[in-house]
């Protein structure tokens, strides 16, 4: 496994990490779909990820209601210091009023709740799993400094994020002095270049990490769709498409994909996670998995290193036309002299 600077800290994470929205949820629709991992899946799943030297784990409190940390919990009782725990708040988890959001009401009560599902006594990585509009972002930031004051989390992160919403929060953090968030968590993908506009350029000035969720796009990288259809009814991707992939472009993508991972004799998946990390601006690739022959596959696209030619090709299939002002800021030949 190799490892990267977590943003401004001196903290390193695995450079790729493991996610657990796949634990838990059985007899739920919705995370059946996902996964509904039982724990003995979900142990085997963390065993091999840890053997292979990931140290990073993501997990929710929304996950399956809960039970997604809960089981990490359990699972992590021997192997806690071996890992860096990443998880989120925001998302509603009861029908009270006041049972989700940024407040620090809920912030102080969703952070107990983790702590105890997740049978520690501090989180690693604490992230607003996105931006609450009621909020004042003071309160947010204020409440989970006391928290890590307290000891009760080591470092501060965002996802899902806009640029303008997290750039108001760093500045907010540096003019009252306070804990800022060292991570972004965002969707990044072959198939979803979005980020590229706005917020890589503000994570690589304001040195804060990338987490990328869903780095093959709810499996339609994995190889397992083409033009034809899926040769695996199974996958998540059959089931709900999410995050949206222009299809078109899509496919596209996945046939420069595979010309590339033959020359590799990699998968297309693996070929997939390695364009990310070569990005420079992903700190951390957080890929799910059922099984653990899958996981180990998807780890190892952290040794495939892909030529200028490969990057070339897949930047050139997947690239998607700048919005304005961008296009307007690409030009600078009124810059130069004459």
């Amino acid at each position: 496994m190799k490892f990267a600077q977590l943003g401004a800290t001196g903290l390193y994470v695995s450079r790729i990490a493991l996610g657990t929205m796949s634990f838990g949820g059985a007899g739920s629709a919705q995370w059946e779909a996902i996964g509904a991992l039982d724990e003995t899946a979900a142990d085997r799943l963390v065993g091999t990820a840890l053997d292979h030297g990931v140290n990073l784990i993501d997990t929710a409190d929304m996950y399956a209601g809960g039970e997604s940390e809960q089981m990490l919990g359990r699972i992590l009782t021997t192997r806690r210091d071996d890992v860096v725990l990443a998880t989120k708040l925001a998302a509603r988890m009861g029908p009270g009023p006041n049972q989700a959001g940024l407040t620090r009401h809920w912030i102080t009560k969703a952070l107990d709740d983790s702590l105890r599902r997740l049978r520690t006594d501090h989180i690693d990585l604490y992230q607003i799993h996105t931006f609450d509009p009621i909020t004042p972002i003071e309160e947010t930031l204020r409440a989970l400094d006391d928290a890590v004051r307290q000891g009760k989390i080591r470092y501060l992160g965002a996802s899902n994020l806009a640029a303008w919403q997290l750039m108001k929060a760093l500045g907010t953090s540096d003019r009252l002095g306070l804990n800022r968030f060292q991570a972004s968590q965002s969707y990044y993908s072959l198939a979803g270049r979005d980020i590229e506009t706005e917020l890589v350029p503000l994570l690589l000035e304001e040195k804060v990490g990338l987490l990328v969720w869903s780095p093959l796009a709810g499996g339609f990288l994995s190889g397992k769709f083409d033009r034809d259809g899926t040769t695996d009814t199974g996958a998540r991707r059959a089931k709900f498409s999410n995050p949206p992939v222009d299809l078109e472009q899509g496919y596209d993508i996945v046939d420069v994909l595979r010309k590339v991972a033959d020359q590799h004799d990699a998968t297309v998946a693996q070929t997939a996670l390695a364009w990310l990390l070569a990005r420079p601006a992903v700190t951390s690739v957080i890929v799910g998995a059922k099984r653990p022959e899958q996981l180990t596959a998807n780890l190892a696209a952290v040794d495939l290193t892909l030529t200028p030619e490969d990057l070339s090709a897949l930047d050139e299939v997947s690239r998607t036309p700048l919005p304005y002002p961008h296009w307007m800021h690409a030009d600078m030949s009124w810059r130069h002299p004459a």
